[in-house]
């Protein structure tokens, strides 16, 4: 048996259907790098209308007797700082490399918020210059068809395979649902919130100098004008300061490997084996990108915001954590998820796009202009792409 061909089977156990292993779960224990007692600063969010003003720090923080836990990086946007790893040079080749030509602009589909089943790709014709191609909102229709009506997540993974990793729901066309195989979080225990205040001061009073009419002096607060343009002296009081982190900060990840297991191909009675050799292809490879995605390094991963600059402050733990009995310790690096990665692409015959797609304005505007009762009625009847608005 060559490398190769240990690197591909090296995790099959896992990836069969009779396997025992629920999920490979990881930890990661992080820290400010000003130290751990430094001050972090969370992502903000609008405040809930039930919630006082006075009340809000504009954190997610959940309260308890004696605790609190705030979130540091939700489920999404950890999503969204792994998948565009795969634009870069030594991962490319390991996800087609779809490209959505809209006016001056070209927008990759991995930077794509809602990734295969985005606005952007629902109108999305044909590649430039090619005639007889499919449009990219009509394979990726089919694709969700595919994995919606048989399970079949082949034609899905061909085009767009991070929306295997890592999620997706086509909700404005067929309704088909992906579950997320990789998950990952950011979340702070303990913490103590801050507050900070700030007062500009403008370099003269504009007013005052005959500059600007005092009739357009009015309003209070943010209401004036003058005040909205940077022309008033402004006090900032009380906003959001950070918050310290008394207890520890982790980065919990979990692949699920009963969703990865929930991937096959089309069935065809006639060809079993050739049908459970093609499945077992696909989990390989859509495996080998999550491992890709989790195990990557770079300065910008736990960039995660200005004020948030975080560290691994111990070695990741890693478990295979089966339905029932002890957890098990595993290794998994970067350098072997690459190598696993890099043999199931070869093996599973990833497919390259060598030119943009184009959008179609006039499709969308048509599909605008129609009444939402009419745009619901046709959703889900097939392509918006093909259809005739």
């Amino acid at each position: 048996m060559n490398e190769e061909q240990i690197q591909l089977t090296h995790y099959d156990a896992w990836l069969k259907d009779d396997s025992d292993v629920a999920a490979l779960v990881m930890r990661q224990w992080l820290e400010p790098v000003e130290g751990k007692d430094a001050v972090i600063f969370p992502p903000t969010y609008a405040k809930p209308e039930r919630i006082k003003d006075e009340d809000w720090t504009g954190y997610n923080i959940d309260r308890f007797d004696n605790s609190s836990v705030c979130q540091i990086d939700s489920v999404g946007s950890q999503a969204n700082r792994m998948e565009p790893i795969f634009k870069r040079e030594k991962y490319k080749h390991l996800v087609p490399q779809v490209i959505i030509k809209a006016g001056e602009r070209e927008v990759h589909l991995l930077d794509a918020g809602h990734r295969a089943a985005d606005a952007i790709v629902r109108f999305a014709d044909k590649m430039e210059d090619v005639q007889n191609g499919k449009a990219l909102g009509e394979l990726l229709w089919d694709a969700f068809k595919s994995w919606q009506d048989s399970g079949d997540a082949e034609p899905l993974a061909q085009i767009a395979p991070t929306s295997l990793v890592f999620g997706a729901w086509d909700s404005r066309a067929t309704g088909a649902k992906v579950p997320r195989v990789l998950r990952s979080v950011i979340r702070a225990y303990n913490v103590k919130p801050y507050t900070r205040s700030a007062q500009f001061n403008t370099p003269l009073h504009y007013v005052n100098e005959g500059l600007i009419k005092e009739t357009l002096d009015k309003g209070e607060g943010e209401k004036n004008p003058l005040s909205q343009e940077g022309f008033h002296d402004n006090p900032a009081t009380r906003k959001h300061g950070g918050v310290e982190v008394l207890g520890e900060i982790r980065r919990d990840v979990s692949l699920n490997l009963v969703a990865l297991r929930s991937l096959g191909v089309r069935p065809n009675p006639k060809e079993k084996a050739e049908v459970a050799e093609r499945t077992l292809k696909l989990r390989r490879y859509v495996l080998g990108l999550a491992l890709v995605a989790l195990t990557h390094r770079d300065d910008q991963m736990f960039n995660l915001r200005e004020g948030c600059l975080l560290r691994i402050a111990k070695s990741s733990s890693w478990k295979a954590v089966p339905f029932e009995g002890d957890a098990k310790d595993i290794s998994i690096d970067s350098g072997g998820a690459f190598q696993f990665a890099d043999a199931t692409v070869g093996d599973f015959r990833v497919q390259q796009f060598e030119k943009s797609f184009v959008f179609d304005k006039k499709k969308a505007e048509g599909w605008l202009g129609l009444k939402k009762d009419d745009r619901d009625k046709r959703r889900r009847q097939g392509p918006v792409i093909k259809q005739d608005i």
